[in-house]
Protein backbone atom coordinates (compact mmCIF):
# COMPACT_ATOMS: atom_id res chain seq x y z
CA UNK A 1 0.00 0.00 0.00
CA UNK A 2 1.08 3.61 -0.58
CA UNK A 3 0.72 4.32 3.14
CA UNK A 4 0.39 1.30 5.45
CA UNK A 5 -1.01 3.65 8.10
CA UNK A 6 -3.58 5.20 5.79
CA UNK A 7 -6.50 3.67 7.67
CA UNK A 8 -5.20 5.27 10.88
CA UNK A 9 -4.99 8.73 9.31
CA UNK A 10 -8.29 8.65 7.40
CA UNK A 11 -10.63 7.11 9.98
CA UNK A 12 -14.01 8.37 8.74
CA UNK A 13 -16.01 6.62 6.04
CA UNK A 14 -17.39 9.05 3.46
CA UNK A 15 -19.77 8.16 0.65
CA UNK A 16 -21.10 10.27 -2.25
CA UNK A 17 -23.72 12.89 -1.46
CA UNK A 18 -27.24 12.34 -2.72
CA UNK A 19 -29.11 15.16 -4.44
CA UNK A 20 -31.77 16.90 -2.32
CA UNK A 21 -34.98 14.87 -2.14
CA UNK A 22 -37.26 17.60 -3.44
CA UNK A 23 -35.07 18.02 -6.52
CA UNK A 24 -34.50 14.39 -7.41
CA UNK A 25 -38.20 13.54 -7.07
CA UNK A 26 -38.83 15.83 -10.03
CA UNK A 27 -36.79 13.71 -12.44
CA UNK A 28 -35.61 10.15 -13.09
CA UNK A 29 -31.89 10.85 -13.06
CA UNK A 30 -29.47 9.03 -10.76
CA UNK A 31 -29.70 10.30 -7.20
CA UNK A 32 -26.02 11.03 -6.55
CA UNK A 33 -24.24 14.33 -7.03
CA UNK A 34 -20.86 14.49 -8.74
CA UNK A 35 -18.19 13.02 -6.51
CA UNK A 36 -16.06 15.38 -4.50
CA UNK A 37 -12.54 15.85 -5.82
CA UNK A 38 -10.05 13.73 -3.91
CA UNK A 39 -12.67 11.90 -1.85
CA UNK A 40 -12.26 8.55 -3.57
CA UNK A 41 -8.48 8.69 -3.31
CA UNK A 42 -8.69 9.45 0.42
CA UNK A 43 -11.15 6.66 1.01
CA UNK A 44 -9.11 4.17 -1.04
CA UNK A 45 -6.11 4.98 1.16
CA UNK A 46 -8.01 3.40 4.08
CA UNK A 47 -7.55 -0.03 2.48
CA UNK A 48 -5.20 -1.93 4.80
CA UNK A 49 -2.19 -4.05 4.04
CA UNK A 50 -4.17 -6.77 5.80
CA UNK A 51 -2.34 -9.83 4.46
CA UNK A 52 -5.45 -11.96 4.03
CA UNK A 53 -8.00 -9.91 2.09
CA UNK A 54 -11.37 -11.35 3.10
CA UNK A 55 -13.03 -8.95 0.68
CA UNK A 56 -11.96 -11.37 -2.08
CA UNK A 57 -14.19 -14.05 -0.58
CA UNK A 58 -17.01 -11.61 0.05
CA UNK A 59 -17.01 -10.75 -3.67
CA UNK A 60 -18.33 -13.57 -5.89
CA UNK A 61 -16.21 -12.18 -8.73
CA UNK A 62 -13.05 -12.28 -6.67
CA UNK A 63 -12.31 -8.64 -7.49
CA UNK A 64 -8.71 -7.63 -6.75
CA UNK A 65 -9.84 -4.98 -4.30
CA UNK A 66 -6.62 -4.11 -2.42
CA UNK A 67 -4.79 -3.83 -5.72
CA UNK A 68 -7.19 -1.40 -7.38
CA UNK A 69 -7.51 0.63 -4.17
CA UNK A 70 -3.71 0.96 -4.11
CA UNK A 71 -3.68 2.05 -7.76
CA UNK A 72 -6.36 4.67 -7.06
CA UNK A 73 -4.29 6.06 -4.20
CA UNK A 74 -1.31 6.31 -6.54
CA UNK A 75 -3.44 8.08 -9.17
CA UNK A 76 -3.02 5.26 -11.70
CA UNK A 77 -6.58 5.12 -13.01
CA UNK A 78 -5.69 3.18 -16.15
CA UNK A 79 -3.99 0.51 -14.08
CA UNK A 80 -6.95 0.42 -11.70
CA UNK A 81 -9.31 -0.05 -14.65
CA UNK A 82 -7.25 -2.93 -16.01
CA UNK A 83 -7.18 -4.58 -12.59
CA UNK A 84 -10.94 -4.20 -12.15
CA UNK A 85 -11.78 -5.48 -15.62
CA UNK A 86 -9.59 -8.53 -15.06
CA UNK A 87 -12.40 -9.95 -12.91
CA UNK A 88 -15.50 -7.87 -13.70
CA UNK A 89 -16.91 -7.23 -17.17
CA UNK A 90 -19.36 -4.54 -16.08
CA UNK A 91 -18.23 -2.47 -13.08
CA UNK A 92 -20.65 0.30 -14.06
CA UNK A 93 -23.51 -2.08 -13.23
CA UNK A 94 -22.17 -3.55 -10.01
CA UNK A 95 -20.86 -0.17 -8.83
CA UNK A 96 -24.42 1.16 -8.95
CA UNK A 97 -26.54 -1.88 -8.13
CA UNK A 98 -24.53 -4.36 -6.05
CA UNK A 99 -25.18 -4.32 -2.26
CA UNK A 100 -21.41 -4.75 -1.78
CA UNK A 101 -20.97 -7.99 0.21
CA UNK A 102 -17.24 -7.28 -0.13
CA UNK A 103 -17.61 -4.43 2.35
CA UNK A 104 -19.16 -6.73 4.94
CA UNK A 105 -16.00 -8.85 4.69
CA UNK A 106 -13.55 -5.94 4.84
CA UNK A 107 -10.93 -6.55 7.55
CA UNK A 108 -11.05 -2.88 8.55
CA UNK A 109 -14.75 -3.44 9.27
CA UNK A 110 -13.90 -5.48 12.37
CA UNK A 111 -13.53 -2.32 14.44
CA UNK A 112 -13.93 0.62 12.02
CA UNK A 113 -16.36 1.50 9.22
CA UNK A 114 -15.44 -0.62 6.19
CA UNK A 115 -13.56 0.73 3.19
CA UNK A 116 -15.88 2.23 0.55
CA UNK A 117 -15.08 -0.49 -2.00
CA UNK A 118 -18.20 0.07 -4.06
CA UNK A 119 -17.38 3.76 -4.38
CA UNK A 120 -13.86 2.90 -5.56
CA UNK A 121 -15.23 0.55 -8.19
CA UNK A 122 -17.68 3.10 -9.55
CA UNK A 123 -15.07 5.86 -9.64
CA UNK A 124 -12.68 3.60 -11.58
CA UNK A 125 -15.15 2.71 -14.30
CA UNK A 126 -16.60 6.22 -14.65
CA UNK A 127 -13.08 7.63 -14.96
CA UNK A 128 -12.15 4.91 -17.45
CA UNK A 129 -15.06 5.83 -19.71
CA UNK A 130 -14.32 9.55 -19.36
CA UNK A 131 -10.65 9.12 -20.27
CA UNK A 132 -11.27 6.68 -23.13
CA UNK A 133 -9.64 3.67 -21.51
CA UNK A 134 -12.53 1.37 -22.53
CA UNK A 135 -12.06 0.01 -26.04
CA UNK A 136 -13.15 -3.07 -27.95
CA UNK A 137 -11.17 -6.25 -27.27
CA UNK A 138 -11.03 -8.19 -30.53
CA UNK A 139 -10.25 -11.94 -30.76
CA UNK A 140 -6.97 -13.00 -32.35
CA UNK A 141 -8.81 -15.49 -34.54
CA UNK A 142 -12.26 -17.04 -34.96
CA UNK A 143 -12.84 -20.61 -33.81
CA UNK A 144 -15.66 -21.42 -36.22
CA UNK A 145 -17.89 -22.37 -33.28
CA UNK A 146 -21.27 -20.75 -32.68
CA UNK A 147 -23.01 -20.03 -29.38
CA UNK A 148 -26.55 -18.80 -28.71
CA UNK A 149 -27.26 -17.03 -25.43
CA UNK A 150 -30.88 -16.55 -24.44
CA UNK A 151 -31.34 -13.55 -22.18
CA UNK A 152 -29.43 -10.26 -22.20
CA UNK A 153 -29.27 -9.56 -18.47
CA UNK A 154 -25.93 -9.41 -16.64
CA UNK A 155 -25.29 -13.18 -16.79
CA UNK A 156 -26.01 -13.40 -20.51
CA UNK A 157 -23.99 -10.30 -21.36
CA UNK A 158 -20.97 -11.45 -19.33
CA UNK A 159 -21.01 -14.87 -20.99
CA UNK A 160 -21.38 -13.28 -24.42
CA UNK A 161 -18.46 -10.91 -23.97
CA UNK A 162 -16.14 -13.63 -22.68
CA UNK A 163 -16.99 -16.08 -25.47
CA UNK A 164 -16.77 -13.45 -28.21
CA UNK A 165 -13.33 -12.40 -27.03
CA UNK A 166 -11.94 -15.93 -27.40
CA UNK A 167 -13.19 -16.14 -30.98
CA UNK A 168 -16.60 -17.81 -30.92
CA UNK A 169 -19.47 -16.39 -32.96
CA UNK A 170 -22.05 -15.38 -30.35
CA UNK A 171 -25.67 -14.36 -30.82
CA UNK A 172 -27.69 -13.04 -27.87
CA UNK A 173 -31.47 -13.48 -28.06
CA UNK A 174 -33.69 -11.05 -26.14
CA UNK A 175 -37.48 -11.06 -26.05
CA UNK A 176 -37.74 -7.31 -25.33
CA UNK A 177 -37.22 -4.64 -27.94
CA UNK A 178 -33.90 -3.54 -26.47
CA UNK A 179 -30.95 -5.30 -24.88
CA UNK A 180 -30.35 -5.38 -21.13
CA UNK A 181 -33.04 -7.57 -19.59
CA UNK A 182 -34.05 -6.40 -16.12
CA UNK A 183 -31.02 -4.09 -16.09
CA UNK A 184 -32.94 -1.98 -18.59
CA UNK A 185 -36.59 -2.46 -17.74
CA UNK A 186 -36.53 -3.77 -14.17
CA UNK A 187 -34.16 -1.22 -12.63
CA UNK A 188 -35.43 2.38 -12.42
CA UNK A 189 -33.32 5.13 -13.96
CA UNK A 190 -32.80 6.82 -10.59
CA UNK A 191 -30.63 3.82 -9.68
CA UNK A 192 -28.95 3.44 -13.07
CA UNK A 193 -29.48 5.53 -16.17
CA UNK A 194 -29.65 3.42 -19.30
CA UNK A 195 -26.86 5.10 -21.27
CA UNK A 196 -24.50 2.98 -19.17
CA UNK A 197 -25.99 -0.11 -20.83
CA UNK A 198 -25.99 1.43 -24.31
CA UNK A 199 -22.29 2.26 -24.41
CA UNK A 200 -21.32 -1.20 -23.13
CA UNK A 201 -23.53 -2.82 -25.79
CA UNK A 202 -21.84 -0.66 -28.43
CA UNK A 203 -18.46 -1.98 -27.25
CA UNK A 204 -19.72 -5.57 -27.42
CA UNK A 205 -21.10 -5.07 -30.94
CA UNK A 206 -17.74 -3.69 -32.04
CA UNK A 207 -16.10 -6.80 -30.59
CA UNK A 208 -18.41 -8.98 -32.68
CA UNK A 209 -21.29 -10.02 -30.42
CA UNK A 210 -24.59 -10.12 -32.30
CA UNK A 211 -27.90 -9.19 -30.71
CA UNK A 212 -31.32 -10.48 -31.77
CA UNK A 213 -34.09 -8.53 -30.05
CA UNK A 214 -37.85 -9.02 -30.10
CA UNK A 215 -37.51 -12.82 -30.26
CA UNK A 216 -39.06 -15.02 -27.59
CA UNK A 217 -37.23 -18.33 -27.73
CA UNK A 218 -39.71 -21.14 -27.22
CA UNK A 219 -42.43 -19.20 -29.06
CA UNK A 220 -41.05 -17.30 -32.06
CA UNK A 221 -38.16 -19.75 -32.35
CA UNK A 222 -38.30 -23.17 -30.73
CA UNK A 223 -35.63 -24.33 -28.32
CA UNK A 224 -35.17 -27.40 -30.51
CA UNK A 225 -34.38 -25.26 -33.56
CA UNK A 226 -31.97 -23.16 -31.53
CA UNK A 227 -29.98 -26.15 -30.29
CA UNK A 228 -29.80 -27.51 -33.85
CA UNK A 229 -28.53 -24.21 -35.27
CA UNK A 230 -25.78 -23.58 -32.72
CA UNK A 231 -22.91 -25.63 -31.34
CA UNK A 232 -23.84 -24.61 -27.77
CA UNK A 233 -26.70 -22.76 -26.08
CA UNK A 234 -26.64 -20.89 -22.77
CA UNK A 235 -29.87 -20.16 -20.91
CA UNK A 236 -29.65 -16.89 -18.99
CA UNK A 237 -33.31 -15.93 -18.82
CA UNK A 238 -33.42 -15.07 -15.13
CA UNK A 239 -36.08 -16.02 -12.61
CA UNK A 240 -38.90 -13.62 -13.48
CA UNK A 241 -41.87 -15.44 -11.93
CA UNK A 242 -42.91 -13.42 -8.89
CA UNK A 243 -44.13 -14.99 -5.67
CA UNK A 244 -47.85 -14.61 -5.17
CA UNK A 245 -49.97 -14.14 -2.07
CA UNK A 246 -52.93 -16.52 -2.04
CA UNK A 247 -55.27 -14.83 0.44
CA UNK A 248 -58.94 -13.75 0.14
CA UNK A 249 -59.45 -10.92 -2.33
CA UNK A 250 -56.44 -11.69 -4.50
CA UNK A 251 -58.65 -11.59 -7.62
CA UNK A 252 -59.43 -7.88 -7.17
CA UNK A 253 -58.23 -5.38 -9.78
CA UNK A 254 -55.35 -3.16 -8.78
CA UNK A 255 -53.13 -5.91 -7.30
CA UNK A 256 -49.98 -6.40 -9.37
CA UNK A 257 -46.64 -8.16 -9.24
CA UNK A 258 -43.82 -5.67 -8.85
CA UNK A 259 -42.35 -6.33 -12.28
CA UNK A 260 -45.74 -5.83 -13.92
CA UNK A 261 -45.49 -2.33 -12.49
CA UNK A 262 -41.79 -1.54 -12.88
CA UNK A 263 -41.27 -2.77 -16.45
CA UNK A 264 -44.02 -0.64 -18.07
CA UNK A 265 -42.97 2.30 -15.87
CA UNK A 266 -39.43 2.05 -17.21
CA UNK A 267 -40.76 1.86 -20.76
CA UNK A 268 -42.68 5.07 -20.06
CA UNK A 269 -39.60 6.83 -18.70
CA UNK A 270 -37.72 5.80 -21.87
CA UNK A 271 -40.52 7.36 -23.96
CA UNK A 272 -41.67 3.96 -25.20
CA UNK A 273 -45.00 3.76 -23.38
CA UNK A 274 -48.24 2.94 -25.14
CA UNK A 275 -50.14 4.51 -22.23
CA UNK A 276 -50.87 1.18 -20.57
CA UNK A 277 -48.48 1.50 -17.64
CA UNK A 278 -49.80 1.62 -14.08
CA UNK A 279 -49.80 5.23 -12.92
CA UNK A 280 -49.71 5.78 -9.15
CA UNK A 281 -50.45 9.50 -9.42
CA UNK A 282 -52.90 10.56 -6.70
CA UNK A 283 -53.33 7.00 -5.42
CA UNK A 284 -52.73 5.18 -2.14
CA UNK A 285 -50.06 2.58 -2.87
CA UNK A 286 -49.23 -0.42 -0.69
CA UNK A 287 -46.02 -2.37 -1.31
CA UNK A 288 -45.74 -5.85 0.16
CA UNK A 289 -42.08 -6.71 0.67
CA UNK A 290 -39.25 -4.67 2.10
CA UNK A 291 -36.35 -5.64 -0.20
CA UNK A 292 -34.64 -3.98 -3.15
CA UNK A 293 -37.59 -4.51 -5.49
CA UNK A 294 -39.92 -2.93 -2.97
CA UNK A 295 -37.61 0.09 -2.73
CA UNK A 296 -37.63 0.38 -6.53
CA UNK A 297 -41.43 0.42 -6.46
CA UNK A 298 -41.38 3.05 -3.71
CA UNK A 299 -39.10 5.44 -5.60
CA UNK A 300 -41.11 4.95 -8.79
CA UNK A 301 -44.49 5.57 -7.11
CA UNK A 302 -43.20 8.72 -5.40
CA UNK A 303 -41.93 10.11 -8.71
CA UNK A 304 -45.29 9.37 -10.30
CA UNK A 305 -46.96 11.49 -7.61
CA UNK A 306 -48.58 8.88 -5.36
CA UNK A 307 -50.84 10.25 -2.62
CA UNK A 308 -49.31 7.86 -0.09
CA UNK A 309 -46.98 4.87 -0.17
CA UNK A 310 -46.79 2.28 2.60
CA UNK A 311 -44.31 -0.60 2.59
CA UNK A 312 -45.33 -3.64 4.65
CA UNK A 313 -42.82 -6.26 5.79
CA UNK A 314 -43.96 -9.41 7.57
CA UNK A 315 -40.83 -9.72 9.73
CA UNK A 316 -39.35 -7.62 12.51
CA UNK A 317 -37.29 -4.49 11.93
CA UNK A 318 -33.69 -5.56 11.20
CA UNK A 319 -30.97 -4.31 13.55
CA UNK A 320 -28.88 -1.27 12.66
CA UNK A 321 -25.62 -2.92 13.75
CA UNK A 322 -24.15 -6.35 13.08
CA UNK A 323 -25.84 -8.90 15.40
CA UNK A 324 -23.79 -11.51 17.30
CA UNK A 325 -25.42 -14.26 15.24
CA UNK A 326 -23.86 -12.82 12.05
CA UNK A 327 -20.24 -12.09 12.99
CA UNK A 328 -17.61 -10.71 10.64
CA UNK A 329 -16.95 -11.65 7.82
CA UNK A 330 -20.53 -12.80 7.22
CA UNK A 331 -22.92 -10.51 5.36
CA UNK A 332 -25.33 -9.30 8.05
CA UNK A 333 -29.01 -8.52 7.61
CA UNK A 334 -29.29 -4.86 8.65
CA UNK A 335 -31.85 -2.09 8.53
CA UNK A 336 -31.13 -0.37 5.24
CA UNK A 337 -32.07 3.13 4.19
CA UNK A 338 -31.93 3.24 0.41
CA UNK A 339 -32.33 6.47 -1.51
CA UNK A 340 -36.03 5.78 -2.05
CA UNK A 341 -36.63 5.44 1.70
CA UNK A 342 -35.31 8.97 2.20
CA UNK A 343 -37.82 10.33 -0.27
CA UNK A 344 -41.07 9.51 1.50
CA UNK A 345 -43.54 6.78 2.34
CA UNK A 346 -44.02 4.76 5.51
CA UNK A 347 -42.30 1.49 6.43
CA UNK A 348 -44.23 -0.90 8.67
CA UNK A 349 -42.71 -4.09 10.08
CA UNK A 350 -44.37 -7.10 11.73
CA UNK A 351 -47.31 -6.62 9.35
CA UNK A 352 -49.12 -9.75 8.13
CA UNK A 353 -51.59 -9.24 5.29
CA UNK A 354 -54.82 -11.09 6.09
CA UNK A 355 -57.16 -10.09 3.29
CA UNK A 356 -57.59 -7.76 0.33
CA UNK A 357 -60.88 -5.84 0.35
CA UNK A 358 -62.60 -4.15 -2.56
CA UNK A 359 -65.71 -2.42 -3.84
CA UNK A 360 -68.66 -3.58 -5.92
CA UNK A 361 -66.74 -2.89 -9.13
CA UNK A 362 -64.10 -5.45 -8.18
CA UNK A 363 -61.35 -2.92 -7.47
CA UNK A 364 -59.10 -3.17 -4.44
CA UNK A 365 -59.79 -0.51 -1.80
CA UNK A 366 -57.71 -1.70 1.12
CA UNK A 367 -55.80 -4.37 2.99
CA UNK A 368 -56.63 -6.01 6.28
CA UNK A 369 -53.35 -6.39 8.17
CA UNK A 370 -52.52 -7.77 11.58
CA UNK A 371 -49.44 -7.78 13.76
CA UNK A 372 -47.12 -10.70 13.11
CA UNK A 373 -46.51 -13.00 16.06
CA UNK A 374 -43.98 -15.83 16.31
CA UNK A 375 -45.29 -19.09 17.72
CA UNK A 376 -43.57 -22.51 17.85
CA UNK A 377 -40.90 -21.49 15.36
CA UNK A 378 -43.39 -20.07 12.87
CA UNK A 379 -45.26 -16.83 12.41
CA UNK A 380 -48.90 -15.93 11.99
CA UNK A 381 -51.25 -12.93 12.20
CA UNK A 382 -52.01 -12.07 15.83
CA UNK A 383 -55.75 -12.31 16.53
CA UNK A 384 -57.38 -9.09 17.63
CA UNK A 385 -54.82 -6.77 16.01
CA UNK A 386 -56.47 -6.50 12.59
CA UNK A 387 -56.83 -3.10 10.93
CA UNK A 388 -57.61 -1.91 7.42
CA UNK A 389 -55.23 0.24 5.37
CA UNK A 390 -56.68 2.05 2.33
CA UNK A 391 -55.17 1.06 -1.00
CA UNK A 392 -55.84 1.87 -4.65
CA UNK A 393 -52.78 -0.01 -5.91
CA UNK A 394 -51.08 -3.02 -4.28
CA UNK A 395 -47.65 -4.14 -5.47
CA UNK A 396 -46.36 -7.61 -4.62
CA UNK A 397 -42.57 -7.43 -4.12
CA UNK A 398 -42.28 -10.77 -2.33
CA UNK A 399 -39.36 -12.24 -4.23
CA UNK A 400 -39.27 -14.67 -7.13
CA UNK A 401 -40.46 -18.24 -7.48
CA UNK A 402 -38.27 -19.43 -10.33
CA UNK A 403 -37.64 -19.46 -14.06
CA UNK A 404 -40.22 -19.38 -16.86
CA UNK A 405 -39.17 -22.87 -17.89
CA UNK A 406 -42.30 -24.47 -19.37
CA UNK A 407 -41.14 -24.22 -23.05
CA UNK A 408 -37.73 -25.69 -22.14
CA UNK A 409 -39.35 -28.62 -20.39
CA UNK A 410 -41.85 -29.25 -23.17
CA UNK A 411 -39.48 -28.82 -26.12
CA UNK A 412 -36.18 -30.19 -24.78
CA UNK A 413 -37.10 -32.16 -21.67
CA UNK A 414 -34.91 -30.03 -19.40
CA UNK A 415 -35.09 -31.07 -15.75
CA UNK A 416 -36.22 -28.64 -13.06
CA UNK A 417 -35.08 -28.34 -9.47
CA UNK A 418 -37.41 -28.35 -6.49
CA UNK A 419 -37.11 -24.55 -6.39
CA UNK A 420 -38.46 -24.13 -9.91
CA UNK A 421 -35.07 -23.34 -11.45
CA UNK A 422 -33.32 -25.25 -14.23
CA UNK A 423 -31.50 -28.28 -12.86
CA UNK A 424 -27.76 -28.16 -13.48
CA UNK A 425 -24.52 -29.74 -12.45
CA UNK A 426 -21.77 -27.80 -10.70
CA UNK A 427 -20.31 -27.30 -14.19
CA UNK A 428 -23.48 -25.47 -15.38
CA UNK A 429 -24.46 -28.38 -17.67
CA UNK A 430 -28.13 -29.30 -17.91
CA UNK A 431 -29.32 -32.80 -18.71
CA UNK A 432 -29.36 -31.78 -22.41
CA UNK A 433 -25.88 -32.02 -24.00
CA UNK A 434 -24.60 -28.63 -25.15
CA UNK A 435 -27.21 -26.72 -23.15
CA UNK A 436 -25.92 -24.72 -20.18
CA UNK A 437 -27.60 -22.45 -17.64
CA UNK A 438 -26.29 -19.53 -15.63
CA UNK A 439 -27.54 -16.72 -13.42
CA UNK A 440 -30.93 -16.60 -11.76
CA UNK A 441 -32.40 -19.20 -14.15
CA UNK A 442 -30.28 -21.84 -12.42
CA UNK A 443 -29.35 -20.20 -9.15
CA UNK A 444 -32.65 -18.59 -8.26
CA UNK A 445 -33.11 -14.87 -7.71
CA UNK A 446 -29.81 -13.44 -6.48
CA UNK A 447 -27.44 -10.48 -6.74
CA UNK A 448 -26.18 -8.88 -9.93
CA UNK A 449 -22.62 -9.69 -8.90
CA UNK A 450 -23.49 -13.40 -8.75
CA UNK A 451 -25.07 -13.16 -12.23
CA UNK A 452 -21.92 -11.68 -13.74
CA UNK A 453 -19.74 -14.21 -11.91
CA UNK A 454 -21.84 -17.10 -13.21
CA UNK A 455 -21.84 -15.60 -16.72
CA UNK A 456 -18.05 -15.63 -16.69
CA UNK A 457 -17.97 -19.15 -15.28
CA UNK A 458 -20.46 -20.60 -17.76
CA UNK A 459 -18.47 -19.02 -20.58
CA UNK A 460 -15.39 -20.92 -19.42
CA UNK A 461 -17.36 -24.17 -19.23
CA UNK A 462 -18.91 -23.61 -22.68
CA UNK A 463 -15.53 -22.85 -24.22
CA UNK A 464 -14.13 -26.03 -22.66
CA UNK A 465 -17.08 -28.01 -24.07
CA UNK A 466 -16.50 -26.61 -27.55
CA UNK A 467 -12.71 -26.87 -27.72
CA UNK A 468 -11.67 -29.25 -24.96
CA UNK A 469 -9.77 -26.55 -23.11
CA UNK A 470 -10.18 -22.88 -22.20
CA UNK A 471 -8.03 -19.90 -21.24
CA UNK A 472 -11.05 -18.21 -19.65
CA UNK A 473 -11.14 -17.78 -15.86
CA UNK A 474 -13.96 -19.43 -13.92
CA UNK A 475 -14.59 -17.43 -10.73
CA UNK A 476 -17.31 -19.63 -9.22
CA UNK A 477 -19.01 -23.00 -9.49
CA UNK A 478 -22.75 -23.35 -9.56
CA UNK A 479 -22.76 -24.43 -5.92
CA UNK A 480 -20.62 -21.64 -4.48
CA UNK A 481 -22.37 -19.61 -1.79
CA UNK A 482 -21.63 -16.63 0.46
CA UNK A 483 -19.36 -17.36 3.40
CA UNK A 484 -20.93 -19.04 6.44
CA UNK A 485 -19.16 -20.09 9.61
Amino acid sequence: MVDPRGFMKETSRQTPTRRPVQIRLRDWKEVYEERESGQVERQASRCMDCGVAFCHHGCPLGNLIPEFNDLITRGDWRGASERLHATNNFPEFTGRLCPAPCESSCVLGINQPAVTIKQSELAIIDTAWEKGFITAVLPDRLTGKTVAIVGSGPAGLAAAQQLTRVGHTVAVYERDDRVGGLLRYGIPDFKMEKHHIDRRIAQMEEEGTRFRTGITVGVDLSWTDLTERYDAVIVATGAPIGRDLAIPGRELHGIHHAMDYLVPANHAVAGESSGSHIDANGKNVIILGGGDTGADCLGTALRQGALSVTTLAIGATPPTERPPSQPWPMTPTLFEVQSAHEEGGERVYLASTVEFVGNADGNVTGLVVAETEYVDGGRRPKAGTERTIPADVVLLALGYAGADAAPLVEQLGVSLSERGTLERASSYDTNVPGLFVAGDAGRGASLIVWAIAEGRAVAARTDEYLRGHTPLPSPVTAYDAPIHF
